[in-house]
């Protein structure tokens, strides 16, 4: 039983559970930045640069062979340079925006920091003696 408390203590600590959190929006934002490569960017880029989709390019290493019958009987052997450009551009996309959501949380936290804390209000015992202090001397 004690190692099942344990686990329950570790999994419910806040950085755990902000990880956890972390990683889902991740892995949504991984799905967004692809289909923006993949859907939006690529095609333009390939536009200017000849039509060309990006996704479709490879280098042949062996053709495929085809039977007497027309059916593929064993598949081409290519590099597919095409999808690992794209794979490439979606990680910089993305390690783009976590550099500058880290530089701004960075900045908020020296803003933070540098702001001086409000002084504490002076409790009402300590103005009445301030106030029979100043009468006491006049």
């Amino acid at each position: 039983m004690g190692m099942i408390s344990e686990f329950k203590e570790f999994a419910m600590k806040g950085n755990v559970v902000d990880l956890a959190v972390g990683v889902i929006i991740g892995a949504a934002f991984g799905k967004i930045v692809s289909s923006l490569v993949d859907g939006v960017i690529m095609p333009v880029v390939g536009n200017f640069i000849g039509g060309v989709n990006f996704g479709d390019l490879a280098y042949v290493l062996k053709d495929a062979v085809i039977g007497p019958d027309g059916k593929e009987v064993a598949a081409a052997v290519a590099i597919q340079y095409g999808a690992f450009l794209q794979t490439v551009i979606d990680f910089t996309i993305i390690a783009f925006v976590l550099f500058v959501v880290i530089k701004i949380m960075n900045r908020l936290k020296k803003a933070e920091a540098a702001a001086p804390p409000a002084p504490a209000e002076t409790p009402e015992d300590v103005l009445l003696l301030r106030e029979i202090r100043d009468s006491v001397r006049k």
